[in-house]
């Protein structure tokens, strides 16, 4: 397999401003990193909001290529 594709999705703080889970983000990142991948692209959208508390959704889908 040449190319790995992931989606991630981050929820937004309920107060402040940024991702409340990052660390996810990171962790994939690493995972695939550890199994010999590369980011080749990321793209960001926007999914939505799941309502009062639930803060909104950013849909990250990452493209990762393997190293020689």
């Amino acid at each position: 397999m040449n190319y790995v594709v992931l989606q991630v999705i981050l929820k937004e703080k309920f107060f402040g401003t940024g991702s409340g889970n990052l660390t996810e983000l990171e962790n994939v990142l690493n995972a695939q990193a550890a199994k010999g991948y590369r980011l080749h692209t990321i793209t960001s959208a926007s999914s939505g909001s799941k309502g009062l508390g639930g803060g909104d959704r950013i849909q990250a889908t990452l493209v990762f290529e393997k190293l020689s």
